[in-house]
C-alpha cells in the first residue's frame, strides 16, 4: 500500500474515533445517543448497526457514515452490499469475511478491511463472543446504507 493511501487510511480511521470517542463524551454528559429503542440503530438478526456520526465529504453526492456494528455470537451479518465503500476496522472479537468472489478471510480485533461498493458481502461470527467493529462507509447520499443481496 502507498505512502499517501497508508496516510489517507489512517487519517480517515483517526477521524472516525474522534467522531465516536465525541459521541461518548457526549453520552456521559446527559445528552441522547443512540440507542435501541432511537433513531440511528439497525438491528437485523444478530447484527446490530448503531450511527454515531455522518457528515458531507469532498465528493459531490456522497456522504460519511460512521457507526458502531456489533455481530452477535453465531450470528451474519446476511449478505449485502452498500452504496458505496465500506472501510471497517475490528475492534473486538474475530469474524469470518464473505466477499463474493474472493477467498474467505479470519479477521480479528486490530484488523481492517474495505469492501468495495456494489460488491455483495457477508460477516459471519463463529465465536462464543460479540464481535464489535467500527465501519466507516462513504456512500452516495439519499440511498440506504445497506441493501440484502440474494
Amino acid at each position: 500500500m502507498s505512502l499517501i493511501r497508508r496516510a489517507s487510511f489512517s487519517s480517515l480511521l483517526c477521524s472516525s474515533a474522534f467522531m465516536l470517542f465525541s459521541q461518548s463524551a457526549l453520552a456521559q454528559a446527559g445528552t441522547a445517543q443512540p440507542g435501541a429503542a432511537q433513531p440511528g440503530v439497525t438491528q437485523t438478526g444478530g447484527l446490530s448497526r448503531t450511527m454515531v456520526g455522518k457528515a458531507d465529504v469532498s465528493v459531490p453526492g456522497r456522504e460519511a457514515v460512521v457507526a458502531k456494528v456489533e455481530v452477535a455470537p453465531g450470528s451474519r451479518a446476511g449478505r449485502h452490499t452498500h452504496p458505496g465503500d465500506e472501510i471497517s476496522y475490528i475492534s473486538e472479537g474475530e469474524v469470518d469475511l464473505l466477499i463474493d468472489g474472493q477467498p474467505p478471510r479470519t479477521l480479528k480485533a486490530g484488523e481492517s478491511f474495505i469492501v468495495p461498493a456494489g460488491v455483495i458481502h457477508d460477516a459471519h461470527n463463529a465465536g462464543n463472543g460479540t464481535v464489535r467493529l467500527i465501519g466507516v462507509y462513504v456512500v452516495e447520499k439519499g440511498k440506504p446504507l445497506a441493501t440484502p443481496a440474494p
